[in-house]
């Protein structure tokens, strides 16, 4: 808030000096009648000398608290803080309005802070296809959506055919928008060629520049379309009837592991082998979440789930591996509760990288039957990552390109204990109660291969560094 906005706030609304912005003011304002009180952000917002920032209290004592909300959504966007603070970091990203609000998800869902994000970096550029399961049924049940529009009108643009194709229904919106975007260049080379208004032509010589980035484009694309207003002749009424068409689309693949690795995996692997500009966002949760909890092949050896009711014999799929073997897909592997600088790197480079893009994001799940609760999803990735169960890293082939290793292990050699940390899940330590036998035969076989793993991704730096 300005400081005139900051005075004809609601009285008692809790605000700071904004760091590093003199005249600025800071607040976080909670929407109370919509929290869902799973209590993740109290969890993880960090606060100073041991106060924490957010706290989880009564709500009847609290419903007054929404006006300071429905405040919020009155102050001005502050184009000079965005400048300050670079969009693609993670405190830079968190002053954009995320276009993902108000979910049906479980409370505490891991899935849904990373739809959420994207939407805070490319919402108002983005396509979305989604294949039917947990984040078709938050995303969009019907009559009504939480993925919502910016001040322009602008936001994701979503839809979802079966759990079966929406690889090939996504790889169908690209083309289509290729198509579209490409008789607009026609035109557009043109009238550079061409054309006698020399605004025009000197917008369209920026937009044809910038033609293939989605960062640059949209400001390009904005002083296109006010030039051809301008002019107003009727070769620019040809191209603004399609004039939300123009911008560089950020077109995205939503989908579980259930459908990435099983079902939809041929689709997912055709898109993939294209070589086209297309993102791919698994949520990994390790089974079949939406319909009842079933094993899937990213589920891990030792978790008990439906059709592995005594614990999956065989380790997990590889999908990151197998993706990679192409060569010229950015794969990435993140897990924001572990690392927000690095899910915030990762999703950044996909969507950057002018070619196909497979990022896997660990999401805990109310199946997982977390010891801790949801409330404590996001330590829960930290903890698996720091036991050695989940790995993160990023493929860039771009990078070997430019001379620089195009392979980074962003994890560290595991420093928690690995049984302990499936200790704290049912999934796995119902087994134990059960059958401690088994438990302890399929807990080494995971424990090694999560050993083994770290090793083979440790040989990919080797492999993959620079020239």
């Amino acid at each position: 808030m300005d400081e005139a906005e900051a005075a004809n706030a609601p009285e008692g609304m809790d605000m700071l000096d904004m760091t590093g912005m003199p005249g600025k003011k800071f607040a976080v304002s909670v929407s109370t009648w919509d929290c869902t009180g799973c209590g993740s952000c109290a969890n993880v917002c960090p606060g100073k000398k041991g106060e924490k920032a957010l706290v989880m209290e009564n709500f009847e004592a609290n419903a007054d608290r929404q006006k300071y909300f429905d405040y919020g959504l009155t102050v001005s966007k502050k184009p000079e803080v965005l400048d300050k603070f670079k969009e693609a970091t993670v405190k830079g990203s968190q002053f954009k309005q995320p276009l993902l609000e108000f979910s049906g998800a479980c409370a505490g869902c891991g899935e849904t802070p990373y739809a959420k994000l994207i939407t805070q970096l490319f919402g108002d550029r983005m396509y979305i296809a989604n294949a039917t399961g947990c984040s078709s049924i938050w995303g969009n049940s019907s009559p009504s959506t939480p993925y919502t529009v910016n001040e322009k009108g602008q936001g994701p643009a979503w839809s979802n055919s079966l759990f079966e194709d929406a690889a090939e229904f996504g790889y169908g919106m690209l083309l289509a928008q290729k198509a579209l975007r490409g008789s607009l260049k026609a035109k557009l080379e043109n009238i550079v060629e061409n054309g006698d208004n020399e605004d025009v032509k000197a917008a369209a010589r920026v937009w044809l520049d910038t033609y293939d980035c989605g960062v640059t484009n949209g400001p390009a694309t904005d002083k296109l379309i006010a030039a051809l207003e301008a002019c107003g002749c009727e070769h620019a009424q040809e191209i603004l009837k399609d004039k939300d068409y123009l911008a560089k689309k950020s077109q995205w693949i939503f989908g579980g592991d259930g459908w990435a690795y099983d079902i939809g995996f041929g689709g997912v692997d055709h898109v993939l082998a294209s070589g086209q500009d297309i993102n791919i966002m698994v949520f990994d949760t390790e089974v079949y979440s939406n319909t009842g909890g079933q094993s899937s092949k990213a589920t891990p050896t030792g978790a008990i789930a439906q059709f592995a009711a005594g614990g999956k014999e065989v380790k997990k799929k590889d999908l990151a591996s197998i993706a990679m073997s192409y060569g010229y897909v950015y794969v990435a592997q993140i897990a924001m509760g572990a690392d927000y600088n690095q899910t915030v790197k990762a999703i950044a480079e996909a969507e950057a990288y002018p070619g196909p893009s497979l990022i896997i994001a660990y999401a805990p799940c109310i199946n997982h039957g977390i010891k801790l609760g949801m409330s404590k999803a996001q330590t829960e990735e930290k903890n698996a990552v720091e036991a050695g169960y989940w790995h993160m890293f990023r493929f860039n082939p771009a990078w070997k390109e430019e001379g620089k290793p195009a392979f980074i292990l962003d994890s560290k050699a595991p420093t928690g204990d690995y049984k302990s940390f499936l200790n704290g899940e049912v999934r796995y330590n119902a087994l134990a109660r059960f059958n401690p036998e088994r438990a302890e035969k399929l807990f080494d076989n995971a424990e090694q291969n999560a050993k083994e793993r770290y090793e083979y991704l440790n040989k990919l730096v080797q492999l993959y560094g620079a020239e």
